[in-house]
């Protein structure tokens, strides 16, 4: 794949220094509210009497809020802008999960996680067809693993945050537990940074005052004229919502993101465990770092594989073998005597998810654009995001019927394979039907 026009590099770096840092920050906070309640559960659960199966619905149940409003979401950004709509996605979800910290039971919990997705929904997909509109193609894997990396470091920096708080907040502002303070102060945040993008972020090239009009200019002209020969023809937000790679794309994220929800869920508990399994004694806190190591090793892998798949410009194998990679590692992780041993399967498991998932969405800009490529990126993501309620509702009922976590981690090695079959597959025949669509 050729690289940017030399004539638009400054531009590009430039807005990749004003834009990633704010986008990440944003995203960091966004996956901190939504997977906090992992690092809540070990308090939370008994307080709510939750059980595994439940905790994992609720859990999941935020996906349900979110697949409902995601298309809807991402048409609506395409057409007022993404300043207004993702300050107001980040004002509305910031409130939310605050409003966590004061349910009382099961029912309160289903009620404010399902709330909690539909005030979120669009924030995702919105952000992947943003990011369309400032960065040519060979430079948006790239790209798009530096705005992920708000995921892992969410983890390095959010699980030990979220534990503190937990354990120190006890009595603080009048909350009677720890995991009520920890979901009331870190919602906040976000209400104050979607305020923030009111003023800070350009829908496109051309409203950013830190560019020179001919810059901006140059910048918008060479992305038209990319998306004018990859997808020459209009498509429509109904020609997109049926299109069977679209489809198609929906089931390889499902199975790549039900990976990375039931990690994210799921795996404080399981190293939690690890002191009736093995003898280790780890504090909250402590539990809490260990849980950031998979993450750490899974970010600095991210950018590396991206950048390789950019400089090749192929797409489909970067995705499925870090998939099948992944899979096979998941599959043996709890089989070993080792808490070592566990960890370094489960740190492989985490590179082979987070390399994954920012070359996918290299895949659905190749047959897509405009308004359709709103609303079938948000449809991809939607669908795909479904997992995140199949994901944590499985291991949960399987945790609960076998009373050990082995069976759900064979179903994420399951999907892996899934989503690593379908990639191949589907890029098998649109190269049959088209061979310059999809590399």
């Amino acid at each position: 794949m050729a690289a940017a026009p030399t004539h638009v590099d400054g531009t590009v770096r430039r807005a990749m220094w004003r834009l990633l840092p704010l986008l990440g920050l944003c995203y960091l906070l966004n996956y901190v509210d939504r997977v906090n309640v992992g690092f809540a559960a070990t308090t939370m659960n008994p307080d709510l009497g939750l059980s595994a199966t439940a905790y994992g619905l609720g859990a999941g149940l935020f996906f349900i809020g979110y697949f409902f409003f995601e298309v809807p979401s991402n048409i609506i950004l395409h057409r007022v802008g993404a300043r207004i709509w993702i300050a107001r996605i980040m004002i509305t979800w910031g409130i939310v999960a605050s409003a966590t910290a004061f349910v009382t039971g099961p029912i309160g919990f289903y009620i404010v996680r399902f709330v909690l997705g539909f005030a979120e929904a669009g924030f995702f997909p919105g952000i992947i067809l943003f990011l369309t509109y400032w960065f040519p193609r060979a430079t948006r894997a790239k790209v798009v693993a530096l705005f992920f990396l708000a995921v892992p470091l969410s983890s390095v920096f959010g699980a030990p945050i979220s534990t503190l708080l937990i354990q120190n907040g006890n009595g603080a502002l009048g909350f009677d537990h720890g995991w009520r303070f920890m979901f009331f102060v870190e919602g906040i945040p976000t209400v104050l940074l979607g305020i923030a993008l009111l003023f800070l972020l350009p829908d496109r090239p051309t409203k950013a005052r830190w560019l020179g009009r001919a810059d901006a200019e140059a910048l918008e002209a060479v992305i038209a004229a990319e998306d004018e020969r990859q997808v020459p023809h209009t498509v429509g937000i109904r020609q997109a919502l049926t299109d069977g790679r679209v489809l198609a794309m929906s089931v390889v994220y499902f199975g790549i993101v039900f990976g990375l929800y039931v990690l994210a869920f799921f795996l404080p508990t399981v190293i939690e465990g690890f002191g009736k399994q093995f003898g280790t004694k780890l504090s909250l806190v402590q539990t809490g770092l260990v849980t950031a190591i998979p993450y750490a090793v899974a970010s600095v892998v991210m950018v590396l594989w991206s950048r390789h798949s950019d400089a090749t410009g192929e797409r489909r194998w970067h995705v499925a073998i870090p998939a099948f990679v992944g899979a096979a590692a998941i599959a043996v992780a709890l089989l070993f005597n080792s808490p070592y041993l566990v960890m370094a399967a489960v740190t492989i498991t985490a590179c082979g998810v987070f390399a994954a998932i920012p070359v996918i969405w290299q895949i659905p800009p190749k047959f897509l654009t405009g308004v359709g490529a709103a609303a079938g990126i948000a449809l991809i993501n939607s669908f795909g995001n479904l997992s995140g309620f199949a994901g944590p509702y499985l291991a949960g009922w399987l945790k609960d019927l076998t009373g050990a976590f082995q069976a759900g981690m064979l179903a994420v090695a399951a999907f892996m394979v899934l989503s690593g079959v379908v990639v191949l597959a589907l890029g098998k025949a649109v190269r049959e039907a088209d061979p310059t669509r999809i590399s």
